[in-house]
């Protein structure tokens, strides 16, 4: 039989035990906060209707959404014109129906136009699932991922930022993360635009800004003019960035903009919530290059990242003011934010802030001595199972050097015993797989014993 080549597809991955104890210590924490600060769960199909997703997240945004081929025979009913000349944006949707998510916060908003009569407003949910993008693998960034959003709808107070802002501090307090959460206006980003005569390319415009940590001013330019941007309304636009990130103070130069002047009375309500409620450990930073891509933010956006690694965003969100207006619930405000979990894990792995006691997978072993006592150790296995202690025994007879070395291999930290000798006691020979000491426990000293 010819030797099979197995593989896994390039950006995905499989979670060893080793793995998945630290990922879902991760999920339990942001959970557990989302819980604490009274968002409810909720859970939607990994693949969605492709004319739900598209046209949600911009052109590059489409492009890459992980579109399902039809079932059965789904060349039958192609337009063979379309198909010899390979017109791909005409194929798509003459083959495909449907496509993996893209994010949770569109499906989140068809979930909400579909259940509007069944839902109490302003409706607060989380929802912690795998997304996929089609995009070039690399450090920090794969094709299937997990978010995890928290999503408050049918309000447009600002209260509603303090909340997620505060939420993000809290998840990373609580995991000893040190953060920066960079916050920009949208408002702010139009008003821009406007006065650099580019108002109407502002989909462009937002678009390459947003990428102007990673390919710089002249990357930005080059973005835009072949956008068909022209020249000057960039250089305008690069002057005024640059005036307002040395100066925060010299956007009020600018404030006979509607938008402007809006942006600015939201950012002033913020910071002033933030003065009577301030961050924990988080640091607040007002980016002016922030652009946050998606089409469909309206207001204030958030980007997260940590502050002792180089890494992408681990966060992001904003408000956004009628998405669900597209699904037929129009004038519906919401505003959201989501933690990239896997960018997340890789930082607390590279910072090694995960809890030691994560390497270890159950506290105690039984060994398999002979059959004559096992009996008495199952017995007594299940007793410390029932009282809630998590143990495992060795399934078949092996010499003791095996055994001792699977509890090592596993990082087992304690292993009973129970021989002839024991058994007529009625005790069992705790071993410390650590320091080597050992002790003859009763079943009620093992079950008190601080593991």
């Amino acid at each position: 039989m010819a030797k099979v080549s197995v593989s896994i597809p390039k950006g995905t991955r499989d979670f060893s035990p080793a793995v998945m104890v630290k990922r879902q210590y991760l999920f339990s924490k942001i959970r557990n906060v989302f819980e604490r600060y009274g968002f409810l769960p909720l859970e939607t199909p990994s693949m969605e209707n492709l004319d739900t997703l598209t046209g949600k997240y911009g052109d590059e945004g489409d492009q890459l959404l992980f579109k399902i081929l039809n079932n059965g025979a789904f060349a039958e009913k192609v337009n063979a014109e379309d198909w010899e000349n390979k017109v791909h944006k005409k194929l798509v949707p003459q083959i495909c129906d449907r496509a993996l998510r893209y994010d949770l916060t569109v499906p989140f908003a068809r979930f909400v136009a579909m259940n509007q009569n069944d839902i109490a407003f302003p409706f607060k949910r989380y929802q912690i699932q795998p997304v996929w993008r089609a995009d070039r693998p690399q450090r920090g960034r794969y094709r299937e991922f997990f978010q995890c959003d928290a999503d408050i709808i049918g309000a447009d107070s600002l209260w509603c930022e303090l909340e997620l802002m505060k939420l993000y501090d809290q998840v990373f307090a609580d995991l000893g993360l040190s953060v920066a959460i960079h916050v920009n206006n949208r408002k702010m980003l139009q008003g821009l635009a406007d006065v650099c005569q580019m108002g109407d390319r502002f989909v462009d415009m937002t678009v390459a800004l947003d990428k102007l940590d990673k390919i710089g001013w002249d990357g930005v330019t080059k973005e835009m003019d072949e956008k068909g941007i022209a020249l000057n309304a960039i250089q305008t636009l690069q002057s005024w960035v640059e005036r307002i990130q040395g100066d925060a103070n010299v956007w009020s130069e600018l404030l006979c903009n509607p938008g402007l002047e809006k942006a600015k009375e939201e950012w002033d309500f913020l910071h002033k919530a933030l003065d009577t409620s301030p961050l924990k450990k988080a640091t607040l930073v007002w980016d002016i290059t922030l652009a946050r891509g998606l089409n469909y933010y309206t207001g204030f956006i958030f980007e997260v990242k940590a502050n002792d690694v180089q890494m992408g965003s681990i966060g992001g969100g904003g408000r956004y003011d009628d998405l669900t207006g597209i699904f037929g619930l129009p004038n519906m405000s919401g505003v959201g934010i989501s933690f990239g979990a896997d960018r997340i894990y890789d930082v607390l792995e590279e910072l090694k802030l995960f809890p030691s006691y994560l390497e270890t997978s159950v506290p105690l072993m039984f060994a398999y001595f002979g059959d004559e006592t096992m009996a008495t150790t199952v017995q007594w296995m299940y007793a410390l199972r029932d009282s809630g202690i998590a143990c495992e025994m060795y399934p078949e007879l092996a010499k003791m050097k095996k055994q001792f070395k699977y509890a090592d291999d596993r990082k087992i930290p304690y292993v009973a015993v129970m021989g002839d000798d024991e058994l007529r006691a009625g005790k069992i020979n705790l071993k410390n797989m650590t320091t080597g000491e050992q002790q003859l426990l009763s079943l009620e000293e093992l079950l008190s014993f601080n593991f």
